[in-house]
């Protein structure tokens, strides 16, 4: 099984499956495409082309058969592993994991878009100022700390349904991009951030992100260098 992946400093949703399987101790192969110019006839582009037709990372190759998309893959690996009880096992919480982790997929655009993923770079003064600027970020902050508040609530924590799932490591690049841009939070939800950054699969994805020295002007709108 391979995991075709972007950068770790920059590919949040490359670090959604990764997470996933590295903690989960599903054995797969990474297989880095580094992020370029995403011409039709680039290196990234051409590589891809072999086994989508999307044209963008992640996709999972399981003897040959290829999924993209981030949550048709966590879906596919949660039929493929049931003994891995990605999705939590009751039925309810199981169903409100899948509300969560489509939320995720489907919105939070002003949140993304104003914090681009860089697990590398610590940016707390872009952070004031985009919350004082943009209310659509802030909208979608209050969301969030909403249905993590909620969730740890009815689950009892440390995670958001308890052990570890799907939704977890949906979040996982949420965690980071708060981190980055030092967006200040309750303390329930600060320390659900430190329970998933100590996650040994969220750790080794940031100890490799960290170690990239790419520097990609498109992808880091606040700095001019690394």
């Amino acid at each position: 099984m391979k995991l075709y992946i972007g950068n770790k400093n920059y590919s949040s949703w490359s670090m959604r499956p990764w997470v996933l399987l590295t903690q989960a101790g599903i054995a797969f192969e990474e297989v880095m495409l580094r992020f370029d110019a995403f011409t039709p006839e680039s290196a990234f582009k051409t590589e891809l082309a072999r086994h989508t037709p999307a044209g963008r990372v992640p996709v999972l190759v399981d003897e040959g058969f290829a999924v993209w998309d981030t949550l048709a893959i966590a879906e596919y690996l949660a039929e493929r592993f049931p003994d891995k009880q990605l999705w939590p096992a009751d039925r309810r919480a199981r169903a409100r994991a899948r509300s969560v982790c489509a939320e995720m997929h489907a919105g939070f655009g002003a949140l993304r878009s104003h914090f681009p993923m860089n697990v590398e770079a610590r940016l707390p003064e872009i952070g004031a100022k985009v919350l004082a600027e943009q209310a659509g970020v802030r909208s979608d902050l209050a969301r969030i700390v909403q249905m993590w508040s909620e969730l740890l609530g009815e689950h009892g924590g440390p995670l958001l349904f308890g052990d570890f799932s799907i939704a977890d490591a949906y979040f996982a690049p949420v965690v980071m991009r708060l981190v980055t841009y030092g967006v200040p939070v309750p303390a329930g939800i600060a320390a659900y951030m430190a329970s998933v950054q100590a996650l040994p699969g969220v750790a080794a994805w940031v100890k490799d992100a960290l170690a990239e020295q790419d520097f990609l002007d498109f992808e880091e709108p606040y700095r001019q260098h690394r």
